[in-house]
């Protein structure tokens, strides 16, 4: 199938998507009312804005609302970059879970501890994507409303796929889902494990969620997240990659080439 013909299926990030796009594999812990490290391990396993928006639902909705509330109240300037911290740290630092004693740093490369395995990934898939489309889903009859039923895609969501068979995947949630002053790059990583002609597993084996929060920069670890890793059929046609969910429900998700990453030719 083209990419003209795949895209007339589609519809583009801009737009609305589906809350049942993508549904997370699983529901994240609900952390007491607070947005934690469960959300961003649900965060991560995610592609589309739908996922997200789900994600964030549980246990983390209400204090986001609250927070966003506190700030606009405040009437903080656009370029006053301190002013939500000072008319709402309080709001803020209930809203997110506390930072860890000991933090720790922020991978910079954290493909570089990843080495070869498995079959070689196709030189036609290195290099980095962004998420371009995903595929629109009714919503489930006797769905109730919501106030507000359509998530904001306002985020960006990339795929990195190196030679060695690495893969990135990450999500920058910004202050319009966070609230003003707080962003997170939400990053997992792992094996890019291909089997046969065009079927590919993320396997993630680790992550972190890091940038500021309430005032402060912050490194959330994602360790101790059971990333499950679903599997896709995909298929590269020019500077288009597409993923398939390899399931009943065929979800599909097109990226646009941003950057090639195969070796240069000597």
């Amino acid at each position: 199938m083209s990419s003209r013909a795949l895209l007339a299926g589609l519809m583009l990030l801009g737009g609305t998507l589906s809350a049942t796009a993508q549904a997370p594999s699983r529901r994240p812990r609900t952390l007491a009312g607070v947005c934690g490290a469960a959300n961003w391990v649900c965060v991560a396993e995610c592609i589309d804005a739908a996922c997200v928006d789900h994600c964030l639902r549980e246990g983390c909705e209400t204090a986001l609302t609250q927070l966003q509330a506190c700030t606009a109240k405040a009437g903080c300037a656009p370029d006053d970059t301190s002013c939500p911290t000072r008319s709402c740290g309080q709001v803020c630092q209930q809203a997110f879970e506390p930072a860890p004693p000991s933090p720790e740093k922020e991978q910079q490369d954290p493909c570089a501890g990843i080495g070869p395995q498995g079959a070689p990934v196709p030189k036609d898939v290195l290099g980095r994507w962004e998420l371009a489309a995903a595929t629109l889903q009714q919503e489930p009859p006797g769905t109730p409303a919501r106030t507000d039923p359509q998530p904001r895609p306002d985020f960006v969501r990339s795929l990195e796929v190196r030679p060695g068979g690495c893969f990135l995947l990450s999500t920058q949630l910004k202050d319009a889902t966070l609230g003003r002053g707080n962003q997170l790059e939400v990053r997992a990583w792992g094996i890019f494990s291909v089997s046969g002609k065009d079927k590919v597993t993320l396997q993630a084996k680790d992550g972190q969620a890091s940038g500021p929060v309430c005032g402060k920069p912050r490194v959330i670890p994602l360790s101790k997240g059971k990333f499950l890793g679903p599997r896709y059929t995909f298929q590269v046609e020019k500077d288009t990659l597409t993923l398939t969910v390899d399931d009943a429900s065929q979800r599909t998700f097109q990226f646009q080439r941003v950057e090639s990453g195969a070796p240069a030719k000597e």
